[in-house]
């Protein structure tokens, strides 16, 4: 019974060392400040560029995340409109672009650590910056609140 107590006081220590979470987790991060579309992507504008990235829901429910398949460069991407692709242990996800504009950067460090993605969707884990060529566009994008109710509402079907 002490080896019992013990090893699972030396699993909660390590989970704590590594900040894994013991628990299930009841809910995603959602951030303050940030658009959502209905497809898990979140978008960060800052004056007429924006960065674009998966949601915590998202990669949550992908799973541990092995590929990123970036875009160009310099392509066109459009509001709704495939632009790449995550590829995770359980499957592989369309990645579509919230807004639409062209793409002046891809994060690279995606291509060689993709679980940045896992591990930071919201900060070193973004997949691209767009210039935006449609402002108004964001404005058919949920806020915070509204795409916390949304994942809510999908997880309960």
């Amino acid at each position: 019974m002490a080896m019992a107590a013990s090893s699972r006081m030396w699993a909660s220590r390590a989970a704590a060392y590594l900040r894994i979470s013991t628990f299930p987790r009841a809910f995603s991060t959602v951030m303050k400040d940030l658009k959502y579309a209905d497809t898990h992507e979140w978008v960060k504008v800052d004056g007429d560029s924006a960065i674009v990235g998966i949601t915590d829901h998202a990669q949550d429910h992908l799973g541990d995340v092995v590929y990123v398949e970036l875009p160009e460069v310099g392509i066109s991407v459009s509001q709704g409109n495939n632009f790449g692709a995550v590829e995770s242990v359980k499957a592989t996800s369309d990645i579509n672009s919230p807004v639409s504009g062209e793409v002046v950067e891809v994060n690279e460090k995606l291509s060689g650590e993709p679980g940045l993605v896992n591990a930071s969707p919201y900060d070193k884990g973004w997949i691209i910056k767009v210039k935006l060529s449609d402002s108004g566009e964001l404005n058919s994008l949920m806020d915070d609140e509204k795409y916390s109710k949304f994942c809510e509402e999908e997880d309960n079907h």
